[in-house]
């Protein structure tokens, strides 16, 4: 494993760890989108189907059990813990538009066409587009907590982070993965208009607020 998916894999724990920190200390889910928090249990229950059936490493494993099980309760917290902290009138991105196409995607773009394969294929095209819902939020307040953003910042960073992965492998093991590659420009690119607010100003030290 090279360092650059090593700092993508700490980032994207860090973005857990911060979330769960936001939601039980605040006693609150406010601001954080259910949508997108669904379509991540579903992207992660679909893509380590081969949990018991592919083994590669420890770390691999505990990392696929980790993902799974703390996106679920992610989920609980919000839909049981602190329901009433959510408010859905804001929350109202049509996910089905994310699904529909790219099951569609998932069926033509795929390395072999199995059920695993295609729901493989199907939860990178999904993950490339997870965060809309949340950012469809953002939108629509005009404004986040400083401890949301910071989660928003380190999923972000985690994918960015993908991208020089791939490209160091593709020099020094030859690998070239076209689906995930594409998947994952497309999902750094929905982080830049939120990236150029977080560095202007919640890293200076002001509110994370959207231009009007």
């Amino acid at each position: 494993m090279n360092l650059f998916r090593l700092f993508g894999d700490l980032s994207h724990l860090a973005s857990i760890f911060i979330l769960l920190h936001k939601i039980k200390t605040s006693r609150s889910c406010r601001g954080i989108s259910f949508k997108t928090q669904a379509l991540y249990v579903g992207i992660f229950v679909t893509r380590y189907l081969d949990l018991f059936t592919r083994w590669l490493s420890l770390y691999n494993f505990l990392m696929k059990l980790f993902f799974i099980g703390s996106s679920c309760f992610i989920l609980y917290l919000m839909r049981y813990r602190f329901r009433p902290t959510h408010d859905p009138s804001i929350d109202t991105f049509r996910i089905e538009y994310i699904l529909g196409p790219c099951f569609l995607l998932s069926l033509v773009f795929n390395y072999k066409f199995t059920l695993l394969e295609i729901l493989w294929s199907f939860s990178i095209f999904v993950e490339s587009v997870a965060i809309l819902p949340q950012l469809f939020m953002l939108q629509r307040t005009g404004e986040a907590e400083t401890i949301t953003t910071h989660y928003l910042a380190a999923l972000g960073v985690y994918r960015a982070l993908y991208i020089p992965n791939w490209i160091y492998r593709y020099f020094t093991e030859g690998v070239v993965d076209p689906i995930a590659i594409t998947a994952g420009i497309i999902q750094t690119g929905l982080y830049l208009d939120f990236f150029y607010v977080y560095f202007t100003k919640v890293l200076q030290g002001e509110k994370f607020e959207l231009p009007a």
